[in-house]
């Protein structure tokens, strides 16, 4: 992907202080029908459910917490921007520890870990203790995000990449959705400790088929673990525009993502729905619009290009969030339905466009953005829940489309640079 067609900086190749690991022969990586590609496929699909399923577990469930533990919404909301908040701080660290040691090898001690703390969760004694708990889990989950699109980025070739990391966002809104839908079935009926206990016991089985069906790299080549060659790479990838512009769009679009799931289930609990917790968890199934929205961004790329791809999932979003504003099921269940296909939709198109874009580093590229991403979760669920206790399910909505307009307007200035460094180009003798 040239300068001129992303915006990129033309200088990122040489000021890379650690060449792309050489590829013997684009022909030897997987590709759509290819050797192994559906057994990677598979296992990192599982990989992206167990993700957020366990990422999300106590989200569907925030109500039942707050009565348990008699605590408010806002305060409730942390067990769910403490996993996020503990991912995006540990991304980074992780993503070079598989630099050194391999992607597979850190994806799965990662999800090792996450679900041995998801069978903790259920004995949490107080709000404190699940906080801490979920804190945990989010940074060992920290390794697996990063790790799985630089496997790609080096095992998958180029023109699938967009789809083979469409397929992972995919997982990640199954993991979502069945975490989610499970959870308020079985809380409905044995509270919230069985339902995340579930969840881990899931999230399990998701780990060990992971680890069997994923193919051994074949393109890794071991980095560094040097503080001084992690520190240069990072400040390559924040020094090169198109990668900030990427990494904020992530951020807000999942600013808007956390803001409305994480009280989503307050609102469905009180009047004029006042709906019971089995029923709003099964909300959550409107995530497979996401899972279809995601594994088809690579065709949407191709006919209209990936800054109008991202203006297309901007203005889905936009819309969904406005639709949800009136107070009854049917458009509330629509506007979830056009929020979540306009989110995964984005978040597929911008972390594969990273992907695509970083030449080096390739983990911690990747890692810049779950960080990015992941914070702008943790934000959205903090400011979505005290939005909603000072407005209700309207301040929520203006935190979204503040979050949509951000996107927006990055996204133009990524078409204006973009305008120039075209005019820039030589001009052919």
């Amino acid at each position: 992907m040239s300068p001129a067609s992303t915006g990129a900086s033309a200088t990122v190749d040489a000021a890379a202080p650690v060449p792309a690991p050489e590829i013997p022969s684009a022909d030897s990586r997987m590709a759509p029908g290819g050797p192994g590609y559906r057994r990677m496929s598979l296992a990192l699909f599982l990989a992206g459910v167990a993700t957020f399923a366990l990422l999300y577990s106590t989200q569907a469930l925030l109500p039942l917490i707050s009565g348990d533990f008699g605590v408010t919404a806002s305060d409730a909301s942390w067990t769910v921007a403490a996993a996020t908040g503990g991912l995006a701080l540990f991304v980074l660290p992780m993503s070079a520890l598989s630099e050194r040691f391999g992607r597979r090898t850190v994806m799965t001690a990662s999800l090792a870990v996450a679900v041995t703390v998801g069978l903790l969760v259920p004995f949490a004694p107080s709000l404190g203790a699940l906080v801490v708990l979920r804190a945990l889990q989010g940074a060992a989950l920290a390794g697996l995000p990063a790790s799985a699109q630089a496997y790609l980025a080096e095992e998958v070739r180029p023109r699938a990449l967009v789809t083979a990391i469409g397929l992972f966002v995919a997982g990640n809104s199954v993991g979502g959705m069945s975490g989610r839908v499970i959870t308020g079935w079985v809380a409905q009926e044995w509270g919230w400790r069985v339902a995340v206990g579930v969840v881990g016991v899931i999230a399990v089985v998701c780990a060990v088929a992971f680890r069997l069906l994923l193919p051994a790299p074949r393109h890794f080549s071991a980095g560094s673990l040097r503080p001084r060659v992690l520190a240069r790479t990072v400040r390559d990838h924040l020094a090169d525009p198109l990668l900030r512009r990427l990494y904020a769009i992530g951020a807000l679009f999942m600013t808007v993502f956390g803001g409305v799931y994480t009280v989503i289930g307050y609102r469905l609990t009180e009047a004029p729905f006042s709906l019971p917790q089995g029923i709003i968890g099964s909300v959550f199934l409107v995530y497979l619009v996401g899972t279809v929205s995601a594994s088809t961004a690579g065709r949407l790329v191709g006919r209209v290009g990936r800054r109008g791809a991202l203006y297309l999932a901007g203005a889905t979003t936009a819309a969904g969030l406005l639709v949800s504003l009136l107070d009854s099921v049917v458009p509330v269940l629509l506007g979830l339905v056009l929020i979540t296909a306009g989110f995964f939709a984005g978040h597929a198109v911008a972390s594969s466009a990273v992907s695509r874009t970083a030449v080096h580093g390739r983990a911690q590229a990747s890692a810049l953005y779950q960080s990015a991403y992941y914070v702008g979760s943790s934000a959205g669920s903090t400011a979505g829940a005290v939005a909603f206790h000072a407005q209700g399910w309207a301040g929520t909505v203006g935190v979204g489309l503040l979050a949509v307009l951000g996107v927006v307007t990055i996204t133009l200035l990524g078409s204006r640079a973009a305008r120039v460094a075209a005019r820039r180009q030589p001009v052919p003798a």
